[in-house]
């Protein structure tokens, strides 16, 4: 293998840990907002979720963000690379800002603003951009309902439980479970975006033939690379998740992490990349609309709201301009 597909491979596994420490936040927030467990303890737990979920998910997210997003003739190392710094850049940009921006959409707008500048618009997948754009609006959408639907179906079925320090306490446990299983749908996604540029290297320099599969050694470098990335954490985004857009209670906590653990599990099935920022956020607010449309702070939501939008342009055109600079250089 050539020396710059090894480079774009290490840069690729840099960005999922750079995705691990910036959508920790999102692993960790609720159970750290409502006490169940200490950053410290809360961001090993989510950790080991991230890594054992290659155990659980297939790789259809890689083969989408390979095979999907650019035609595969436009992607060449160089593309892949100036995608992939334009990714970090914005990531490392959001986190420094404090603002739960998608690593994911960064890495689609990336990849898609460092080909557009090589071969012009015709090299994107319509189709499959037109997905992953639908599922911005509907990933915390679908999360805002189910962790809205939880929480009244939690306060029906617990109305009458008087004793409310027992009461949380089973929720605290309960909140264990369901921390667990996002963290299991946030590795499943996630750490298959990095598959898919991985895979999408090795086929540009012929290591892969164009309809090959995920080998092994990626899905477990991939998978390390977040949890490390989980480890370092995210205490800024920790904050607005789990502090700024609403107050939890464990039941709430469990709500929200369930909703956005279904969301996830369905959009990995179906090999649609998607927002684990988005997810929860909508289930955050899902929570919290479900006392009062108050209880939600919609100002700060609002600044979240406008990060997503600018994240596929703005990462495109931090990309655009580490194409030409390497184009420039090459």
């Amino acid at each position: 293998m050539e020396i710059g597909a090894i480079i774009v491979i290490l840069v690729a596994l840099a960005f999922d840990f750079t995705n691990g420490f910036h959508d920790a936040a999102n692993s960790i927030a609720t159970v750290v907002s409502t006490r169940v467990l200490s950053p410290r303890y809360a961001v090993v737990w989510a950790a080991f979720f991230n890594f054992v979920a290659f155990l659980i998910f297939s790789t259809h997210v890689a083969n989408t963000i390979a095979k999907d997003v650019v035609v595969q003739e436009a992607l060449t190392v160089g593309v892949i690379f100036a995608g992939l710094l334009g990714a970090i850049a914005w990531n490392l940009l959001t986190f420094w800002l404090g603002l739960p921006t998608s690593s994911s959409h960064a890495l689609v707008g990336g990849m898609a603003g460092a080909a557009v500048v090589r071969g012009g618009f015709d090299v994107l997948i319509s189709e499959g951009l037109a997905t992953i754009g639908a599922f911005i609006v509907l990933s915390p959408l679908v999360g805002l309902a189910i962790g809205l639907l939880l929480t009244v179906i939690i306060q029906w079925v617990f109305h009458r439980e008087k004793n409310l320090p027992r009461l949380n306490k089973g929720f605290r446990r309960g909140q264990l479970v369901s921390a667990a299983a996002f963290s299991l749908g946030h590795g499943g996604n996630d750490a298959q975006k990095t598959m898919g540029i991985i895979l999408a290297v090795l086929i540009a320099v012929g290591s892969l033939p164009a309809d090959a599969e995920v080998p092994l050694w990626v899905v477990l470098s991939a998978h390390t690379a977040i949890a490390l990335g989980t480890l370092f954490g995210g205490w800024r985004i920790v904050k607005t998740m789990g502090f700024k857009l609403t107050k939890l209670q464990p039941s709430g906590g469990v709500a929200a992490e369930s909703a956005a653990a279904a969301t996830l599990f369905f959009a990995s099935a179906q090999g649609i990349p998607v927002s684990t920022t988005h997810t929860i956020t909508g289930a955050i607010v899902g929570v919290g609309a479900s006392r009062r449309m108050s209880a939600v702070r919609w100002r700060v939501a609002g600044r979240v709201l406008w990060a997503w939008i600018f994240t596929i342009p703005g990462a495109a055109i931090v990309a655009g301009i580490f194409s030409l600079i390497v184009e420039a250089l090459a």
